[in-house]
Order: structure tokens, then sequence, then C-alpha cells
């Protein structure tokens, strides 16, 4: 663990306070690809996770199953790097885009929503564009 000076722990300290974390004490942590851009995973993270996270360098989480904090890839070896980090405009979810070192998805798949993708039915000025199983489907010449 890296040690803090005094006035970047308390930028910290400060971010922590104004997070709003919901009744059973965990804020909401979408993880997202540098580069990409693309949505990796879904996490929940309590004050000490948030801490971790914002000093370490590594994605830190709340294992709601376990009741334990959790440092991604530390058992896998699938490390998580902080490139950057915000608060939304609420204060109550967390954005962390991050360096990923394999896959962020503990099925092996790079990302958690590459598992179930869904065709929903699209609207507004897009309407017009196929789903996206329709669109592989006649990319393919089906």
């Amino acid at each position: 663990m890296t040690l803090l000076d005094p006035e970047r722990a308390a930028d910290i300290d400060a971010v922590v306070a104004r997070a709003s974390f919901d009744s059973a004490g965990l804020l909401p942590a979408v993880i997202q690809e540098e580069g990409s851009g693309q949505v990796l995973m879904l996490g929940y993270m309590n004050a000490e996770a948030l801490r971790r996270t914002l000093s370490e360098g590594r994605v830190t989480f709340w294992s709601r199953s376990r009741q334990e904090l959790w440092r991604k890839g530390d058992t896998s070896g699938n490390v998580q790097y902080v490139r950057a980090a915000a608060l939304d405009c609420d204060d109550d979810a967390l954005l962390v885009t991050v360096h990923q070192v394999g896959p962020a998805c503990h099925t092996g798949a790079h990302a958690c929503f590459d598992v179930d993708p869904l065709a929903p039915v699209l609207g507004g000025p897009a309407a017009h564009v196929a789903p996206a199983a329709d669109a592989t489907r006649e990319a393919n010449g089906g």
C-alpha cells in the first residue's frame, strides 16, 4: 500500500464523505475499460472499498455474498488498474475507468455484459436500426 501525503488523504476522505451510499452502505461502481469505453462490469463498494480504490490504484469491491472486501484480480490475476474515477451528479454511483488485465467477468468473458446480450425494441430517432441479432444475421448473409 502506498503511503499518501496528508493533503491527498484528506481529498480522498472528502470524496468518501460526499458519496451517497445506500441503506446497506454500498455504492454501485460501473467499471469501464480505458480506450474502448466498454462497460466491463458492475460492482459495489462500501466506504473502505472506495477509499482503497482511490488510494491504491487497484479496484476494490465489497462482496455482498461473502460480506468482505475483495480486490479484483488477487486470486484470478485479472487485475483492474485505476485510470480515472468520477462520482455521478447525485454522488450515488461511481464510474471507474480501468486498464483491465485478462477477462473482467468471473465466467471468463471479457465483460460481464457479454454473457447475455438482449435484443430490445429500439426507440427514438434510431428506431429504424435493426436489433443487434438481426444485424448480425444480415451481415452473415442470413
